[in-house]
């Protein structure tokens, strides 16, 4: 499939999954902004790179999903420099874990404002020129947290289950156009972070890395596997695409097996 002349703008993209999918929209030839944090060296040398090895244009913005203005400037940025947006990736996020009567009440409404809230702001801001095309694809990165829970992450299992009831809702009020709205709901995905995860893990443990791995996963994901990125980038270049104009609303669990326990 081709995105050739469409614009992207995926959320959290500097690295893992954001970067998966961002890397994927861009062979298929979707312009792209990213956003995210980081090292503006770093970042500027991704976008460069990305730019040369796609032979696309490549934006970068630095919007901070806690704050609708900062979203809601990106879009037009996106939209001025890019020349549209076309397709939505809600992917940026943050976790924090504790048990309930523990939990920060600030780091409740950071999660939830990162997590859930930018998705609508962002949303609402692409909506009306993909309505005037007729066209665009939503496609916000929930998680299998989005369908089921676990102990100790309040926020995220509640900002995640937004996620997915907001697709559900975005999908129905533009069933009658050429705009459709999915989630995807990874499971364990082998990013940097889960690396890190893995790494604190064994060292806590004083057992190989190879067994931490093996633990994390035993816990939740019966194939023993974890997904990766490039995975992640492919199920969303495919809700880009035209074989899925009548996937709408969806909720697709990526998650070896997690939810069919």
């Amino acid at each position: 499939m081709t995105l050739k002349n469409r614009t992207a703008i995926v959320t959290g993209s500097t690295s893992g999954i954001g970067l998966g999918i961002a890397r994927a929209l861009g062979g298929a030839g979707a312009n792209l902004m990213l956003n995210g944090f980081g090292e503006a060296q770093e970042i500027e040398r991704l976008r460069a790179a990305l730019a040369a090895e796609f032979k696309v244009k490549v934006a970068y913005s630095a919007a901070d999903m806690s704050r609708p203005t900062q979203i809601q400037d990106m879009v037009r940025t996106a939209t001025t420099e890019l020349g549209s947006v076309d397709i939505l990736v809600n992917n940026a996020g943050i976790q924090h874990t504790a048990s309930v009567e523990e939990f920060p009440d600030d780091r409740w409404d950071a999660v939830i404002a990162i997590n859930l809230s930018s998705n609508f702001h962002a949303i609402k801001a692409v909506l009306p020129q993909m309505k005037s095309r007729n066209w665009g694809r939503i496609v916000n990165i929930a998680s299998v947290h989005g369908l089921v829970a676990s102990v100790h992450k309040s926020a995220y299992v509640a900002a995640k289950h937004g996620v997915v009831g907001l697709t559900k809702v975005v999908a129905l009020e533009m069933a009658k156009t050429g705009i459709t709205c999915n989630a995807i709901c990874p499971g364990w995905v082998l990013t940097p972070l889960v690396q890190k995860q893995i790494d604190d893990r064994a060292k806590a443990e004083s057992i190989p890395a190879e067994q931490a791995k093996e633990e994390l996963l035993a816990e939740k994901q019966p194939s023993g596997e974890f997904a990766s990125p490039e995975q992640m980038g492919h199920v969303c270049l495919f809700l880009c695409s035209d074989a899925a104009a009548q996937i709408r609303g969806v909720a697709l669990p990526v998650d070896g097996g997690w939810l069919a326990q």
